[in-house]
């Protein structure tokens, strides 16, 4: 049995899903980032740097796993699933995991902050991380012309970005003339595991939302 503490973010979703892909027995501990769980003592020893989502394996000693990324590659050796297991698909599949881990995730999540959240619009800011993004999401597309999935077959490299691509809207980016991008973002929101995965753990209301960009304006998270 695995523990999940986790939020309904895109790094959340990747965790619910990975394990709703893999068909393995998982309880949710949903943690309430607005009133600063993931600050708490109790939270910090399990993951150091107080984000989500974090994993505690029981099966495996109450093995504790933080970082998104690094929560994926542990479930896929853990299983021998969702990660090629020759060296040179294996490394492919790492490669498009960094890339998002790297790029996507950081620059879409600055997207995030200075087109919704921030109390100032710095228009140098949103053209800057709208652009990135929007190159980063172009190299996907180039990407997956030639291929099903981002390294071949359907991998963590999926799993991992996405969740985030997903929400391209909230950040303020658009798909539009990436065919191939829009193919992949359908094909996988068709999966049963990636639906049940992704309402995990539940839908954030409207309230809740708006109380987060208000203190997050303030500087209180």
């Amino acid at each position: 049995m695995i523990d999940l503490y986790t939020a309904p973010t895109p790094n959340g979703w990747k965790a619910s899903i990975m394990l709703e892909e893999l068909g393995l027995p998982y309880e949710v501990r949903a943690i309430n980032l607005l009133e600063g769980v993931q600050k708490e003592p109790w939270y910090l020893r399990l993951n150091p740097n107080g984000r989500i989502p974090t994993i505690v394996d029981r099966d495996a000693g109450d093995f504790a796993v933080f970082e998104s990324g690094a929560i994926l590659i542990y479930l896929a050796e853990k299983t021998g699933r969702l990660l090629p297991k020759d060296p040179k698909g294996r490394s492919v599949a790492l490669q498009w995991l960094m890339f998002q881990m790297g790029g996507i995730g950081p620059m879409q999540g600055q997207a995030n902050v200075f087109y919704r959240y921030a109390p100032e619009k710095i228009e140098y800011a949103i053209n800057r991380y709208h652009e990135e993004t929007a190159r980063l999401y172009r190299v996907l597309d180039t990407r997956l012309a030639g291929t099903e999935y981002l390294a071949g077959e359907y991998s963590i490299a999926d799993v991992a970005t996405w969740p985030w691509v997903r929400i391209h809207d909230w950040a303020g980016v658009s798909v539009d003339g990436m065919p191939h991008l829009q193919r992949w973002i359908d094909a996988i929101a068709a999966r049963p595991a990636v639906q049940k995965g992704v309402a995990v753990p539940g839908v954030l209301d409207p309230e809740v939302q708006r109380r987060w960009i208000e203190k997050f304006r303030k500087g209180e998270v």
